[in-house]
């Protein structure tokens, strides 16, 4: 719910990753709070909405969950064009999974988007025991290509909101300059012309 006075930002959110890091999966527990030990693998892409209440603004966010399998890897441009925040998903059991994070980066870097926010999300930080990918490497690797760098768990929901609260803070204070993918939205104009939409 929006806060009276408070400005409100429409924003495009792409999550990018291989296939099994878990993209759906945080998704699902940020916007429902749900957790599903057997996800299946995403089609395409997957469309989620969720609002943020922040105390400098209210973030709408438009959620677009690509699929990770690499038949699907030239739809994804499609999904991560105009896009306000991009995020970058590993797993922390798979060396395989960080490389190809790196190759998404690398990706949307070639886009030329200076004010795309990027976090690189290290997921399933709950399977600590068969960890491939030290917490230090992905942390250096996010502040070396000017992102923000956060272990997560979906299944336990360790830093899911404040992976998204964090986006959506960096959002609102770029948002007088209102970057690519991002809406502000006057909401009493835009409730004015609903009421006279229909009038002669």
């Amino acid at each position: 719910m929006a806060r009276p006075g408070n400005k409100i930002i429409q924003a495009k959110l792409v999550l990018l990753g291989d296939m099994g890091t878990g993209k759906t999966s945080l998704v699902l527990r940020f916007v429902k709070g749900q957790f599903f030990d057997h996800q299946e693998p995403t089609i395409g892409a997957a469309f989620f909405t969720q609002i943020l209440s922040l105390s400098e603004a209210t973030v709408k966010f438009d959620i677009w969950d690509t699929a990770g399998q690499e038949r699907y890897h030239s739809l994804a441009p499609m999904y991560y064009r105009g896009a306000a925040a991009a995020v970058v998903v590993y797993d922390i059991s798979s060396t395989d999974t960080f490389t190809r994070a790196k190759k998404w980066v690398q990706e949307l870097q070639r886009q030329g988007n200076l004010s795309l926010v990027m976090a690189l999300v290290a997921n399933k930080c709950d399977l600590e025991a068969k960890r491939e990918v030290e917490n230090e490497e992905g942390e250096q690797f996010a502040q070396d290509n000017g992102m923000f760098f956060l272990e997560t768990s979906a299944k336990t929901a360790q830093n899911i909101n404040e992976l998204f609260h964090e986006i959506a803070k960096r959002l609102a204070r770029a948002c007088p300059s209102k970057p690519p993918g991002v809406n502000l939205i006057n909401e009493t104009r835009d409730r004015r012309r609903k009421s006279f939409c229909c009038l002669g």
